[in-house]
Formats: C-alpha cells, structure tokens, sequence
C-alpha cells in the first residue's frame, strides 16, 4: 500500500479496553523495582547503545550523540564523580559487579571519559558491559534484564 496503512492506537483516540472503560495503572512494589541498594562506593552502572548500533550489532564506531569516535571500551562518569573518586581523563580501569551473589564478574580496560551523567551512575557500552550483569538481576514480571541498573565498584 503506498505511503503505507495505519494500524490505529487506542490510547490516542482515548479508548480504553477495560472493564472500566478508563486506562489502568500499576503501581510497582518497591520504589526501586531493580533491587538497587546504595552504598558507600557502590555506582549504579546503565549501559547504553550507541547511534550506529542495533540490539547487539554495531555498525560502526562514531557515537554521535556523545561524542565519542572510533572505540567503545569507555566509562563515561560525572566529570565531579571522576574528582571525588581521584580518576583522570584516560585512565584504564576495571569494573568490578557488587551484585553481592559471590559470583566475581569484572570488566577490564575501560578509559575514563567524563561525561554528563547524574551523581553515582557511570555508563558503558551494551553489549560489552554484559558481563556485569547478574543472571537473576531482572524485571519479576517481564524477566528483562535490568540493564540501567548493575551495582559496580571501579577498581583503578
């Protein structure tokens, strides 16, 4: 069909397909659905995907949206965080997961690279920070792994 067909969306046009006739919400059971706890050098690591990249296949090694040219094996971290935790622009370190289950997972040979990130969270690339991750740190309902949310310790 040229200029394609359209499939509808019920919530645009304001109708909802329940008992009730009105949308219904959810309400998670914890504030913090990833089972993420502070503590005292603990970050919250979230990985990302770059503009060149599918799920786990990347095209390329320009990641326009923050800037970064011809590598992905980055730690991106609040320019403050970096001070406070006495790293410098390039330097190598490693990850370390505190997902506390006793199994080690680390991630060598991340250069620091300051970035605009909130307080506490760093970022590193999907699907090379997947070794951090815990197999059972996931969503209860949908199984998803919660990729935004891997408790990590930098090792310098």
């Amino acid at each position: 069909t040229p200029g394609g067909f359209y499939k509808g969306n019920s919530a645009r046009e304001r109708v909802w397909k329940t008992q009730a006739k009105k949308a219904v919400f959810t309400v998670p059971k914890s504030l913090n659905a990833a089972g993420f706890e502070e503590a005292p050098g603990r970050y919250r690591l979230i990985t990302l995907r770059s503009n060149d990249q599918f799920n786990t296949t990347i095209y390329g090694y320009s990641d326009r949206m923050r800037g970064i040219e011809g590598r992905r094996d980055v730690l991106l971290i609040n320019p403050g965080e970096m001070a406070r935790a006495g790293l410098t622009e390039g330097q190598r370190i490693t990850l370390v997961s505190d997902a506390e289950d006793g199994v080690e997972r680390r991630l060598e040979g991340l250069a620091v690279t300051p970035f605009n990130l909130p307080d506490g969270c760093l970022g590193a690339y999907y699907p090379e920070a997947n070794p951090l991750v815990p197999l059972a740190h996931h969503d209860e309902a949908s199984k998803t792994p919660a990729y935004k949310a891997v408790p990590v310790r930098i090792a310098a």
